[in-house]
C-alpha cells in the first residue's frame, strides 16, 4: 500500500509501537504488528490489532495504571 502520509513509500509488514492515553492512563505498546512505511516509518495497525491495542489501554485504565509500557501480546 502507499503511504498516505510521504506518498513516497510503500508499507511493509513490521513491528510499531503505539502510545494511548485514556483519561488519566497513558500506556506506550510495543512490538504490535503493523505495516510500516519503509521511506518515513509511519505505522498502520489494522483493526483486529487495534482492538486489542484499545483493549489493552482500558484494561491498564481500569487498574489504575498512570503510565505503563507493554509488548503487544493479542487477547
Amino acid at each position: 500500500m502507499k503511504c498516505v502520509i510521504c506518498k513516497n513509500g510503500e508499507t511493509e509488514p513490521g513491528l510499531g509501537t503505539i502510545t494511548l492515553t485514556r483519561g488519566s492512563t497513558t500506556l506506550v505498546i510495543k512490538n504490535a504488528p503493523a505495516l510500516v512505511c519503509d521511506n518515513c516509518g509511519e505505522e498502520y495497525f489494522d483493526s483486529e490489532v487495534t482492538g486489542c491495542l484499545m483493549d489493552m489501554a482500558e484494561n491498564a485504565e481500569k487498574a489504575g495504571i498512570e503510565f505503563g509500557m507493554r509488548h503487544y501480546a493479542p487477547a
